[in-house]
């Protein structure tokens, strides 16, 4: 099967680095021009815009504070503006913030955490959806849940688990919503994703060792795992795909 994206314009979010990074190359590798956001990384958003324009196909980086309304609407002005629309949409921005249990947080925490995940998904769709709309059935959402929506999550990490699983109620409804248009909406949940920064800074190496080791494929993710799976929910093959999430885990979901 043959994934053709060309002709496709595409806005991956958070695409400075890691699982982020990897999608919007997988994207260009099958045909799409693709805009590269991010949040603080410019350096490295630049190597995958880049990446992408050596494959032949158009990129522009573009930086926004995903929490910030106002910011979000440039964003999407500027993207579309730049690509001449919109078909695909990745939203791949999120972290942990930090690790705290729930008995330690403070409200401050809380909504970093629910916003930077669960608000920015929500501002991210809710100003691409004009650009979705006139994209017909070629419109593209792709949302970033995770396996901690399933099984609450590593030690600290309920609230963010809570706010993947909240993606996950969103691009289910969404898809509801946007099913008239053409366009599909669908979550992607990845497990353990090595070699990203949300690993290395939030999970000692050890923890990384037991968590592999408990993986049913017997090996950590990778990023590009995840972007092959992007890739085709982009694409005309996933077309009578709708509201559904894909775990991406090695089977670590039914441990």
């Amino acid at each position: 099967m043959t994934l053709d994206l060309t002709g496709r314009r595409a806005l991956v979010t958070g695409a400075g680095h890691g699982i982020g990074a990897a999608i919007a190359v997988a994207l260009a590798r099958a045909g799409a021009d693709v805009a590269v956001h991010h949040g603080h990384s410019a350096g490295p958003a630049a190597e995958v815009a880049a990446t992408i324009e050596a494959l032949g196909r158009k990129s522009v980086v573009r930086q926004a504070d995903l929490t910030r309304t106002e910011e979000v609407t440039d964003l999407l002005d500027e993207v579309t503006g730049f690509l001449g629309g919109l078909e695909i949409l990745v939203c791949n921005a999120g972290g942990m913030v930090g690790r705290s249990p729930v008995a330690e947080m403070t409200d401050d925490h809380y909504a970093q955490v629910v916003d930077l995940n669960l608000g920015s998904t929500f501002r991210t769709v809710r100003a691409a959806i004009p650009h979705l709309r006139a994209a017909g059935s070629a419109g593209r959402v792709i949302t970033m849940s995770s396996l901690a929506a399933q099984n609450g999550g590593g030690a600290g990490s309920a609230v963010y688990a809570a706010a993947k699983a909240g993606v996950r109620g969103l691009t289910k409804g969404l898809a509801k919503e946007m099913a008239s248009t053409g366009t599909t909406v669908n979550a992607v949940a990845p497990g353990f994703i090595g070699g990203t920064a949300f690993h290395d800074t939030f999970t000692p190496a050890k923890t990384q060792e037991a968590i592999i080791a408990g993986v049913p494929l017997g090996r950590g993710g990778r990023p590009e795992d995840v972007a092959a799976a992007v890739a085709w929910l982009a694409s005309d093959a996933a077309g009578y795909v709708t509201g559904a999430t894909i775990d991406i885990d090695g089977g670590a979901w039914f441990r």
